[in-house]
Formats: C-alpha cells, structure tokens, sequence
C-alpha cells in the first residue's frame, strides 16, 4: 500500500493509514470553537497531548520572574468556557478559574526564578530556563508543547511558538493564569514584608509609585539589581528589614 494510503474497513468506512514518510502528518486547521482550534489540530495530528507555557512578570524591576506549564484534557470544559489571556481578565476572574484549572488540567507546573537568579543569568536565559523546567515538571509528558511568544531550545518534545498566543491556545491561556495569580500573590505578600513600595497594587512594575518608593526608601533585595532604573536609584534600603 502507498504511503498514505486509505483502506476499508468493515461498513465501508476508509481508514487513512500514516506511514512513515508521511510523519510528522499535515495539520488541518478546522473551527474548534474558543481557543481550542490549534491543540484539536494537533491531537487529530497524533500529537498530543499539547501543554502550554506562559510566564508572568517578566518586565517588572522587582520580585520573581514565574513560569507556568499546562496541559489540558483535549476535550473542553464548560467551566473553563472563561478562559482568556490573564491580561484581558480582571483579577476576580483570574482567581475564580485558578482552582478549576488547577483541578482540571491533566498536569500543571509552576517554577518561580527569584530576582538574584534572574540579575545573575539575565531575564531571557531565565525565562528560557523556567519554560524547561515547568514542561520538565509535568506528569504525564506532552507530545507537543505551545510557547507564548518565542522558541525555546532545550524542550525535550516538539515545540511551536505561538504569537499572541495566550490568546490563541487554551492550555498556554491556562498556564498564563497560573504564573499570573502565582505571582501576584507573592507580590501581594510581598508588600507586607517591604511595606511602603505598594507591591500589592503595581506588583513590582515601573509606575511612578514605584519609582518614588524607591528613590525615598532605597531598593530591597527584592529588587533586580541588574535594571537600568533600579542602579540608577543609586542607593540601596539601609533598613535591614527592607535591605533583606
């Protein structure tokens, strides 16, 4: 038989065999419905199953840099029907689907990489770094891997980078909502510990508060010593409860 070949089966269906030459098989992009069209294309493909990976707090100055993974069951769930890029979501709704997708997903990992490790390798290494740990992390393995943005070398499956894709792909949406509301927890708890930066409302990010707040009590050891704008604050908290 031709590779590719189709044969019958009993009730005069066809059966399309995939041969070797034939692999990795053609994706067809079909209407799925949400954000499931790319993964049902690739598990029709024989490729699943397909995890996502996201990170969040990738451009703030201060606190953690955290990476997400997450696969999903390849048929949707209605509770997940809400499921969108962490972004576009309000925290109410980011802290409502945390648990179910925590519940529901088939495996889920969350790696967090502290602001020294980050001034130490630098934030690309380190996301890089956090997105092989999180897809290393997950039980069962993938078949395939969706990224937010950019190739990342080093994933031991295949792996395709998706644009905008904590828009475009349930499982990375999903993995953004676990480094999201992890990371903004911390920050929230971070607040408490270097009180008078305001973590808990810019989470770490370069607003105006957040610059003030550092010109006025120094940097913490929260902060990434290796951006720009914190070595240009010049100083570094004397308060050794902030000073860490």
């Amino acid at each position: 038989m031709a590779n590719g070949a189709a044969r019958k089966r009993p009730g005069g269906k066809k059966i399309q065999r995939i041969e070797r030459g034939d692999w990795p098989p053609r994706v067809v992009m079909r209407p799925a419905g949400g954000l499931r069209t790319l993964e049902a294309a690739l598990i029709r493909s024989g490729l699943g199953p397909v995890a996502g990976v996201d990170e969040a707090g990738r451009g703030a100055s201060a606190g953690p840099l955290v990476v997400a993974s997450c696969l999903l069951a390849p048929k949707a769930h209605a509770a997940l029907a809400g499921l969108d890029d962490s972004k576009k979501l309000t925290e109410n709704v980011r802290e409502e689907l945390f648990p179910i997708i925590q519940r529901l997903a088939l495996a889920w990992e969350v790696v967090v990489i502290p602001a020294w490790e980050i001034d130490s390798i630098g934030i690309h290494v380190a996301n890089i770094e956090g997105m092989r740990r999180a897809v290393a992390g997950l039980d069962p393995v993938p078949g395939y891997v969706l990224t937010d943005g950019f190739r990342v070398p080093g994933i031991p499956v295949p792996s395709l980078p998706v644009i905008g894709g904590d828009a475009s792909a349930a499982c990375i949406a999903a993995a953004s909502v676990l480094a999201k509301v992890t990371r903004d927890r911390m920050m929230v708890a971070m607040d408490q510990q270097f009180p008078g930066y305001g973590f808990a409302a810019h989470k770490g990010y370069n607003t105006p508060e957040h610059t003030e707040a550092m010109q006025r009590l120094g940097v913490t050891s929260e902060h990434r010593r290796s951006w720009r704008n914190v070595r240009e604050t010049g100083r570094v908290a004397t308060d050794t409860a902030y000073a860490g």
